[in-house]
């Protein structure tokens, strides 16, 4: 196992696709702030507060790269292994399915994770040098949504990480998980309204949940349940994951 993830960790490393997103990000992350910083072309930096940019054009921008950007990943990281052989070089080194996949999901997530804490962190970074650290946010807030991004990331990627072993295909995989993403929520949401059993399986789902991690004010009980979720679904896709690869056809 310790011998597949750095192998993992490795190609995650040389992942073109990767770092050309990460390099995007970055870019936009330190572009973004700078056209609200700057107006007409004259600089003005008191009326900016870090504390809102942070929470609601990070954090809500964030909540698209979360759930798309990853996608992109997914398809070449996970899917092109198949048509390029690679998975089948992997799946006759001796080591079990079970190891091969959770390796794989354990890198990808990481990778996941890294996108998601890149638009975040370089705008309230830039942001923070812009305005003179005027109005910053409260560390245990800047602590808690980096740290509820980064469990939601992982359990976005897990999802991911089934239909990329379902497709097998780059293109099939990002355009699929694009598309769901884009649209599940809207009919999930939709659902809930005229189905009651639908309505709670939704307000426990990290789609809905995901939405409500930037709110400066959460009780401990919506805390533990915003921890809770994200980290059972990665189990639970885990595991789906797993048992799909296990039966999966290797060509």
């Amino acid at each position: 196992m310790d011998n597949l993830v750095k192998t993992e960790l490795f190609k995650l490393r040389k992942d073109r696709s990767f770092w050309t997103l990460i390099l995007g990000l970055l870019a936009s992350g330190i572009l973004y702030p700078m056209l609200i910083f700057f107006n007409d072309g004259v600089f003005g930096a008191d009326a900016v507060s870090v504390k809102d940019l942070y929470a609601y054009t990070a954090l809500g921008g964030n909540s698209y790269i979360v759930k798309l950007v990853p996608c992109i990943l997914a398809g070449f990281f996970i899917s092109s292994e198949f048509s390029l052989g690679t998975m089948k070089s992997i799946g006759a080194s001796g080591n079990s399915r079970f190891r091969i996949y959770f390796s794989k999901l354990m890198i990808f997530s990481i990778g996941a994770v890294i996108i998601s804490l890149t638009f975040p962190i370089v705008i309230m970074i830039v942001g923070a040098i812009l305005s003179g650290f005027n109005d910053m946010p409260a560390m245990d807030y800047v602590v808690r949504t980096l740290g509820l991004t980064l469990l939601y990331a992982a359990a976005f990627a897990s999802i991911m990480a089934v239909v990329s072993i379902i497709f097998t295909d780059s293109g099939k995989t990002i355009g699929f998980l694009i598309l769901f993403f884009i649209l599940f929520d809207s009919i999930f949401y939709a659902l809930s309204q005229k189905f009651s059993f639908i309505e709670q399986i939704f307000n426990y789902s990290v789609f809905k949940l995901f939405l409500e991690i930037s709110e400066f004010d959460i009780s401990n009980g919506i805390l533990l349940k915003l921890v809770l979720v994200p980290i059972i679904t990665f189990v639970v896709f885990g595991l789906i994951g797993s048992l799909v690869f296990q039966k999966k056809e290797i060509k």
